[in-house]
């Protein structure tokens, strides 16, 4: 008995390390995905583009990330984890680094779409290993951790990424990040290198894509998957360019408090991700929990958009941050739900699906954008349409998803019975 508590002990313990080696990986995941941003005021005039090949620039990472993410699901349910997010890493990372020394718009474009592939592999693994970690009840947290890291790879690339290519030049940007991020892969193919691997049992008990697809709960986590992103891709892309074309910030006061809504929803998500944790395990209902925080935090966002448009800059500014802050209510518990209804035998896929579909709002959201603001020359009626978004997204998920518990399978076993595997 004693050994079987160390053992379990030594487990639990490589589980949290893990967790917070994926919460590093998708900052930096989030910080490579949105250095061309920052760069492009430098890189437009040094590679004489223009605004259409910067938005085809912008776009291409999201086709690849969006269409791979079934592929995607389907490795990280099929191989061993580690090494299928291992070398996923190293793709982007490499990817990231060789940017800067991109000397042609047709080297930027593949880059960008190199990028998206590597990246492709990340959700699906962090889902396919949390599913396998945790039981359903102590999801949250972990999922909580991994969305307040990507928060914050935006907020610290508006900031330091803005003062580094003010300082060194673009290039220098991707450069650094694509060496720095390598160091990462040293302790993550380290983690769990003595632990037992998935057997081939397991591996056949994975659930396929269309009976995944068969069932209505997973079309409601597409839905609110794509409402969430819309949001979170139009406060990513278009809300600086908001502050300063519409509230005539400076690009230094743009860069800090354009950084705060990130920061709030990071916070926001890792409170809002360990409350609902807590709630749940103290006895209360996990689908009354859980989708009170996705759908209230959702719904919450739409309404507060509705009047970011606020004649008075003060007004506006507070509305989105506390917009970011509803938001977090939504992302820590979105994961943890689609994992509890997926189990381990379909996590990795089910997510590829989800994320997949979800992501298609970064393709069509920013473009779309971009073409009402450049015909009403207002972000009046783009805010507006956000709200719309996320307003029918959450009905739809409210409605296809009844309740929050494990999917049956049939006679697939939906849920590991120890939490322990070889993810």
């Amino acid at each position: 008995m004693e050994a079987m508590s160390i053992s379990r002990d030594r487990i639990w313990h490589t589980t949290q390390w893990g967790i917070w080696m994926l919460a590093i990986s998708v900052f930096l995941n989030y910080v490579d995905r949105g250095a061309l941003g920052i760069a492009m005021p430098r890189m437009k005039t040094e590679l004489t583009l223009n605004a259409e090949n910067l938005g085809l620039l912008a776009s291409a990472f999201f086709w690849t990330y969006a269409l791979l993410q079934v592929p995607a699901g389907w490795l990280v349910d099929r191989f061993d984890v580690k090494w299928v997010l291992g070398i996923g890493f190293a793709i982007w990372t490499l990817a990231t680094g060789l940017t800067g020394l991109a000397t042609s718009f047709a080297g930027l474009l593949g880059l960008r779409l190199l990028l998206g592939i590597g990246e492709s592999v990340a959700y699906p693994a962090y889902s396919r290993i949390i599913a396998t970690r945790f039981p359903p009840e102590k999801r949250g947290m972990p999922n909580a951790l991994i969305d307040a890291f990507s928060k914050m790879g935006p907020a610290l690339s508006t900031l330091l990424g803005g003062l580094m290519v003010a300082q060194f030049g673009w290039r220098f940007l991707f450069i650094a990040m694509g060496l720095g991020g390598l160091v990462w892969l040293l302790p993550w193919l380290i983690w769990r290198s003595k632990e037992q691997h998935d057997t081939p049992q397991v591996v056949e008990a994975s659930i396929g894509f269309l009976t995944i697809l068969s069932k209505r709960e997973c079309w409601g986590t597409f839905f609110g998957l794509f409402a969430l992103n819309y949001a979170w891709y139009f406060l990513i892309f278009w809300f600086p360019s908001y502050l300063v074309d519409q509230r005539h910030y400076s690009q230094e006061r743009m860069a800090v408090m354009g950084s705060v809504p990130f920061w709030l929803l990071g916070a926001s998500s890792m409170i809002t991700g360990w409350l609902s944790d807590r709630l749940i395990s103290k006895g209360h209902s996990a689908t009354l929990i859980r989708k009170s925080f996705m759908c209230g935090g959702l719904y919450g966002v739409a309404v507060l958009m509705l009047f970011a448009t606020h004649p008075d800059p003060t007004v506006a500014l507070g509305v989105v941050m506390l917009a970011g802050i509803s938001m977090g209510f939504a992302s820590s518990n979105n994961w943890a739900i689609t994992q509890t209804l997926a189990g381990r035998p379909a996590a990795g896929r089910w997510t590829g699906l989800q994320n997949g579909f979800g992501n298609m709002a970064g393709a069509v959201g920013t473009w779309l954008t971009g073409f009402v603001i450049n015909k009403t020359d207002s972000y009046v009626v783009p805010f507006a349409v956000t709200a719309g978004i996320l307003v029918v997204g959450t009905t739809i998920y409210l409605l296809l998803i009844p309740r929050v518990a494990p999917i049956n399978w049939g006679a697939q076993q939906p849920e590991a019975a120890t939490g322990q595997g070889a993810d």
